[in-house]
C-alpha cells in the first residue's frame, strides 16, 4: 500500500512542477520559472496596476513597476488571435511610443521565452520579453534593461549585455492589446460556428 501511495504522490509532484506557470506575480516580486525546479524572481516597488476588461479574457491587467511595463492576458480556451500576438504588441507599441524605426538588434529564445532588444530611431534601446503560455500572453518592455539582463543570465550563464544603458529615459507606457482588441479585432471567440 505504501509503495503505490509514495508512486501517487511523485506522479502528482511531478505534474504540479509541470503546470506551474512561467510567470507569476506574487506579492512584490515577477516570479519567471526557468525549469520545473528553478525559478528566477525579480523584486518590484511602486506597482501601479490597471485591470482590463474585454469578453474574451478571463484576466487581463498592465503593471508599471521599476522602470518595467507589462501587459498579461489570459483569454478563455475557445478564444483564438487572428494573428500573431506580439506582433501585435509590437505595431501598439511603436504607435504609442510614435517611433519612426524599431531595429531588432538582438534575439534570444528559450522554452516559453523570446528576449529581444529593439534600437527606437537610433537614440534609445527598449528590452523586450515575450513570454507565451497556452491561453496566455505576457509582454514585458524593460527600460533599463536590469530584468531582461538578470532573467537571460539565467537560461545562459556566460550572457553579457552589451548595449548602453538608457540614462534617465522618461517614457510613459500605456499599451495595450485588450484596451485596443475591440476596435481592432486582435482575438475572438471560435464558438458557435465561428
Amino acid at each position: 500500500m505504501g509503495m503505490i501511495t509514495n508512486a501517487f504522490k511523485s506522479f502528482f509532484k511531478t505534474i504540479t512542477k509541470l503546470s506551474r506557470p512561467y510567470f507569476t506575480l506574487e506579492e512584490n516580486q515577477l516570479k519567471f520559472k526557468i525549469d520545473s525546479d528553478n525559478f528566477y524572481l525579480f523584486s518590484i516597488s511602486n506597482i501601479e496596476t490597471k485591470t482590463r476588461h474585454d469578453p474574451y479574457v478571463l484576466e487581463a491587467f498592465t503593471l508599471t513597476a521599476n522602470n518595467l511595463y507589462i501587459e498579461y492576458i489570459h483569454t478563455d480556451a475557445d478564444v483564438s488571435w487572428n494573428g500573431q500576438a506580439f506582433s501585435f504588441f509590437i505595431g501598439l507599441l511603436k504607435r504609442d511610443i510614435r517611433a519612426k524605426s524599431m531595429d531588432l538588434i538582438e534575439k534570444k529564445e528559450f522554452k516559453h521565452y523570446e528576449l529581444m532588444v529593439y534600437r527606437i530611431d537610433n537614440t534609445y534601446i527598449l528590452n523586450l520579453i515575450y513570454i507565451y503560455e497556452i491561453n496566455k500572453e505576457i509582454f514585458i518592455v524593460d527600460l533599463k534593461g536590469d530584468l531582461y539582463e538578470g532573467l537571460l543570465k539565467n537560461f545562459d550563464k556566460n550572457y553579457k549585455y552589451e548595449f548602453e544603458r538608457n540614462k534617465k529615459l522618461n517614457l510613459t507606457l500605456n499599451t495595450s492589446v485588450v484596451k485596443n482588441n475591440a476596435i481592432q479585432g486582435y482575438f475572438r471567440t471560435t464558438s458557435g460556428g465561428d
